[in-house]
């Protein structure tokens, strides 16, 4: 296959805003397949906290949990927030089938790092192409969307087993005064969310120590990618979030899925280091928060993590890439109809 026909769509947005949905309909519309950019859904049992949203879905047993098939009506999609997405779009005459890849891909208990994703998901893309489908990569994970469409030429050292074991019990503020201190110039160019996350951190630490001069490279681009990012005013999304949490929490039992999966061996600290639903749920479970403190920390913390996936695609822009930032779902058809010509 040609470099020229190897394009793919990128539906890129903050939590909330409607990315998914969006994505389903250009699949449908477009002989598309759904390719997941979500650092927590690739996880297991993680369903509701990362917002799957998926009903009748299928893995076939020779794709080994890389590909799943989502049933999707043709009818227009329900007007956000709840019931929404896939979940909503699947219970209405699924007769459609969009394949979708990298989610439900590795246990919550094993570790799942960049480059883990990165291989999945060129092998997925590259599937997909090879099937004559377009593939739709999408998701609001701003460093697992760069890693494929910038192809970053990611570094080939390994882990650091007693650096890891030592930072379970540091924080990330702890551990970011170690990268400042190690390394200040690379330090100032992390955002919030690096910043605020021990996993990520901690590669940092690994890379740097044993190679103070890398720095990240991407190599030739793979794919031909229009990128389009979701406009959504501020106001609109803080009310999507606040009424999607609520609808977590009492209809789909969020509470439920995160005690379930502590009953199946994953600790507390393990949740904790997922973030948002799963922190605070946790600990509202171990009794240190009241239902009400949890739910108004995990509302700030959940329009404070949009805000930051938002300087992520921004940041990105000022790196070159060109993001086509949209609210009308027909003038986004138009630019992708125009693209594939």
């Amino acid at each position: 296959m040609s470099q020229a026909k190897k394009k793919i769509i990128v539906i890129l947005g903050t939590t909330s805003s409607g990315k998914t949905r969006q994505a389903v309909k250009l699949a449908n519309g477009f002989n598309g397949e759904v390719v997941s950019a979500d650092s927590r859904q690739v996880y297991k049992g993680m369903d509701i906290g990362t917002g799957k949203d998926l009903s009748e879905y299928i893995l076939p047993p020779d794709k080994g949990g890389i590909r799943g098939v989502l049933a999707i009506s043709s009818k227009p999609p329900l007007t956000p927030p709840y019931p929404s997405d896939a979940k909503a779009l699947a219970g209405r005459q699924g007769e459609n089938k969009i394949s979708y890849h990298l989610i439900d891909v590795v246990s919550p208990k094993k570790q799942f790092d960049l480059a883990s994703y990165q291989k999945l998901a060129f092998k997925a893309i590259d599937d997909i192409l090879k099937r004559g489908k377009l593939p739709i990569l999408t998701g609001g994970s701003g460093l697992y969307l760069q890693a494929v469409v910038d192809n970053y030429k990611l570094s080939s050292i390994k882990k650091d087993l007693d650096l890891r074991e030592k930072a379970e019990t540091a924080s990330a503020d702890e551990l970011f005064g170690r990268l400042k201190n190690l390394a200040p110039k690379v330090a100032a160019r992390l955002n919030q969310s690096d910043k605020n996350n021990k996993r990520r951190l901690v590669r940092y630490l690994e890379i740097l120590e044993q190679d103070k001069n890398f720095k990240t490279k991407t190599g030739r681009k793979l794919y031909d990618a229009l990128i389009i990012g979701l406009e959504t005013p501020r106001e609109i999304l803080k009310e999507r979030i606040a009424k999607r949490l609520i609808y977590r929490l009492k209809e789909q039992n969020l509470i439920g899925e995160v005690e379930g999966l502590h009953n199946r061996g994953l600790s507390w600290k393990r949740l904790e280091a997922f973030g948002l639903e799963y922190k605070f749920v946790s600990l509202y479970l171990q009794k240190q928060l009241s239902y009400e403190e949890m739910v108004e920390k995990l509302t700030i913390a959940l329009n404070q993590f949009s805000k930051r996936q938002l300087t992520w695609f921004k940041r990105w822009e000022k790196q070159g890439a060109k993001i086509n930032w949209l609210d009308d779902e027909e003038k986004i058809r138009k630019l992708v109809e125009k693209f594939l010509k």
